[in-house]
């Protein structure tokens, strides 16, 4: 018998082809794939303007592997972390972040991760598999979900800066964007979603010939190879100059903004030297925003968050010398859902 096939990895003109071979009406199709993209079914059963025959067919011939809110955890500052489970039972969060008129979904792009940076807790755990395109629209649609019933608000953005390196499961990636943003689909707006790498040259190079519509983050952290090296591994094959010349690259095909996250460790990448070297980096880039963001614990390693003042003093040298540069405040921290953070702790149930 032949594995039955993902009936979300159908185009529309290939549903209407196989109802057509069932003898079935066109807009029988058309049902279905507003069920799977729209109304976000997570199974057959949940078609119920369907008859319960064809629903019983279309169970026989596909697959409908949609993954589940396996649990949500609430912060104290409004942040939602949520737990999914896929159909072959990995787990991956995702997290929901309100921030004034601003409901941002943090969504994952791998089950684990395979770069083993130091200073995140992803980093950590071994990659078991890519989230397919259809995982990844999913964990959007659910935290949309999240959104609307815990604020009555749709999701307003989407940053791609959960567990996994996106640009690892490039195909996938870009296929659930071209989804989300569909018509038919989520209909948001690529200018909203922002993919984060931790500096994959050869995949940003590849963004920039695809000619993507949506903004990208570079992971930067350290400003000179010796030590991004230490704490980012895939800087020994990726290097900040291979970097540079790729994003300069994107945004020549693109023009679309390109930001630098720097988080910041005590005694590490905190120095006046650090900064110079961050100011000779961006004055090669056309960034748009240097976004410095605060260390959040993990167990596995022993970066120092910086005192105010610090912090402080290293931003107001950068913005001396004409950097466009923010504090992000860090959400979700007492709920391990943090930048860094995402680990699968905490959460019950597990089913």
């Amino acid at each position: 018998m032949n594995a039955q096939k993902n009936i979300r990895t159908l185009l529309q003109e290939e549903l209407i082809a196989y109802f057509e071979t069932i003898g079935e009406k066109k807009y029988r199709a058309k049902q279905v794939w507003e069920w799977i993209w729209k109304k976000h079914a997570q199974s057959f059963e949940d078609m119920t303007n369907l008859s319960k025959e064809l629903r019983q067919i279309l169970s026989d011939n596909f697959i409908l592997p949609a993954i589940s809110n396996n649990a949500s955890q609430y912060s104290s500052d409004g942040t939602v972390k949520t737990r999914f489970k896929t159909f072959d039972g990995h787990l991956v969060e995702g997290v929901l972040i309100p921030v004034d008129e601003r409901q941002t979904a943090c969504v994952s792009s791998q089950v684990g991760c395979s770069l083993s940076c130091k200073f995140c807790a992803t980093g950590y755990m071994d990659r078991k598999r890519n989230l397919t395109f259809d995982e990844i629209y999913d964990e959007v649609a659910l935290l949309n979900q999240v959104a609307e019933k815990t604020y009555g608000k749709k999701l307003s953005n989407i940053v791609f800066m959960g567990m996994g390196e996106p640009l690892l499961n490039y195909k996938n990636v870009l296929k659930a964007i071209e989804r989300i943003t569909a018509h038919d689909g989520l209909g948001m707006s690529a200018k909203r979603i922002t993919v984060s790498t931790a500096g994959v040259a050869k995949m940003i190079r590849q963004l920039g010939d695809d000619g993507v519509k949506f903004n990208l983050a570079l992971s930067l952290h350290a400003a000179n190879d010796k030590k991004r090296n230490e704490i980012m591994p895939i800087n020994e094959t990726n290097n900040i100059k291979a970097l540079v010349e790729a994003l300069n690259y994107f945004y020549e095909k693109t023009k679309n903004d390109i930001t630098f996250e720097y988080i910041l460790f005590k005694g590490e990448n905190d120095s006046i030297q650090d900064a110079d070297d961050l100011i000779k980096i961006y004055k090669q880039v056309p960034v748009h925003l240097v976004n410095i963001i605060e260390y959040n614990p993990i167990e596995n390693a022993d970066f120092v968050k910086p005192d105010r003042d610090a912090t402080q003093k290293f931003m107001d040298y950068l913005a001396a010398h004409r950097v466009n540069v923010r504090l992000r405040i860090s959400r979700g921290k007492d709920i391990d859902a943090a930048c860094g953070q995402l680990a699968n702790k905490n959460l019950e149930p597990v089913i």
